[in-house]
C-alpha cells in the first residue's frame, strides 16, 4: 500500500493516477473540502484527514509499505510553510518511522540546498531532507524544478491575447520539468532500487532561459507573443507594502521572489543521470503543453 499526501494537488493527483495506472494499491490522504472523487473512481482508498493533525497522519499509515510526500503550503490556504512544508513533514517521517514503513519518497524543490534566506519553503524542505537521511529510514528524495503544469494557465492566456508577462531576468536559466514525468519519478522511487538513499535534481530536457517560454507557446500557437517584463523590484514594491499590514503575507512572498530571482536549472549531467536511473526519456515543455493545450 502506498500513501501520497497532496493527494488532491496538481502533482499528486498524476502520482496516484500513476499508481492507480501500475496497479498499485494506494491511500490519498485528502481533506473533506477538497475534490477527490476522481481519485476514488480510479480506485484510490481515500483518507480524509488534517495533515496538521498528527493523530489523522498515525491513523493513514496502517497497513502502508511506502509513503510519497507530495504535499506542499499550495495544498492549504490556511496553515504556514512551517506547519505544512516543515512540521507536517516532520510527523510524517516520525510516524512511518515507527509504523514499519519501508521507503518514503519526499518530493522537494530544486536549490533546497542553496540557502536562500528569503523563503519559508526552501528553508522548510531542508530541513526536512536533512532530518529524513537522519532517519533510518530507506528514502528517495526527489528535487524538482518549475512543474509544467503551472504554465498551461499563462500559455493558455498566450494562446488567447498573445501576452506573456515575464517578472525578472529574461536570460535566467531553468529546466520546466514534465510534471506527468516527475510523477511517474516518484510512483516508481521505491521500488527503483538504484535511486534509494539517493537525491535528484528533476528537470525537463532542455535548459530554457526564461524568454525562451513565450517563444515555445508562440510556436505551439503560431502566433508572435507579445512579452510584458516587469523589473523584479515590482515584487519588492508590493511585499514592502503588504509587510505593512501583513507581514505573514510578506514572509511568504518571499518564495516567490525566490523563484523569480535566481535560476533553476538541471545540468546534462543530471539528466542523464535521472533518464538512466528511471529508465525514461524526459519530455519537454514544447511537447507537454501541446498535449495539454489544444491548439
Amino acid at each position: 500500500m502506498y500513501l501520497v499526501t497532496g493527494a488532491t494537488g496538481g502533482l499528486g493527483r498524476r502520482i496516484v493516477k500513476q499508481l492507480c495506472e501500475q496497479e498499485k494499491p494506494v491511500r490519498a490522504f485528502a481533506r473533506l473540502n477538497s475534490r477527490y472523487g476522481d481519485l476514488e473512481s480510479r480506485g484510490a482508498d481515500i483518507f480524509i484527514g488534517d495533515l496538521l493533525e498528527p493523530r489523522d497522519i498515525e491513523r493513514s499509515l496502517q497497513g502502508v509499505q511506502y509513503v510519497i510526500s507530495a504535499h506542499g503550503t499550495n495544498e492549504s490556504s490556511n496553515a504556514s510553510a512551517q506547519d505544512i512544508d516543515y512540521r507536517a513533514n516532520i510527523d510524517l517521517i516520525d510516524s512511518a518511522k515507527a509504523a514499519g514503513v519501508q521507503h518514503i519518497t519526499f518530493v522537494s524543490v530544486l536549490g533546497a540546498d542553496r540557502g536562500y534566506e528569503d523563503s519559508p519553503v526552501f528553508k522548510a524542505k531542508r530541513e526536512v531532507e536533512k532530518y529524513l537521511q537522519r532517519s533510518g529510514l530507506a528514502y528517495t528524495i526527489l528535487r524538482p524544478s518549475g512543474f509544467a503544469s503551472n504554465l498551461i494557465p499563462l500559455a493558455e492566456r498566450l494562446k488567447q491575447t498573445g501576452t506573456y508577462l515575464l517578472i525578472g531576468e529574461p536570460a535566467s536559466r531553468t529546466s520546466i520539468v514534465s510534471t506527468d514525468d516527475l510523477a511517474y519519478i516518484a510512483a516508481i522511487a521505491a521500488q527503483t532500487e538504484a535511486a534509494h538513499s539517493e537525491i535528484f535534481a528533476v528537470g525537463g530536457p532542455d535548459i530554457l532561459q526564461r524568454k525562451d517560454i513565450p517563444r515555445i507557446f508562440g510556436q505551439v500557437f503560431k502566433r508572435e507573443p507579445f512579452i510584458i517584463n516587469l523589473p523584479l523590484s515590482v515584487i519588492d514594491g508590493v511585499r514592502t507594502a503588504i509587510g505593512f499590514v501583513n507581514p505573514e503575507l510578506k514572509q511568504n512572498l518571499g518564495t516567490l521572489r525566490t523563484l523569480l530571482a535566481n535560476e533553476f536549472f538541471c545540468s546534462v549531467d543530471e539528466i542523464a543521470r535521472l533518464e538512466q536511473t528511471f529508465d525514461l526519456k524526459m519530455e519537454s515543455l514544447d511537447s507537454f503543453i501541446r498535449r495539454y493545450v489544444s491548439v
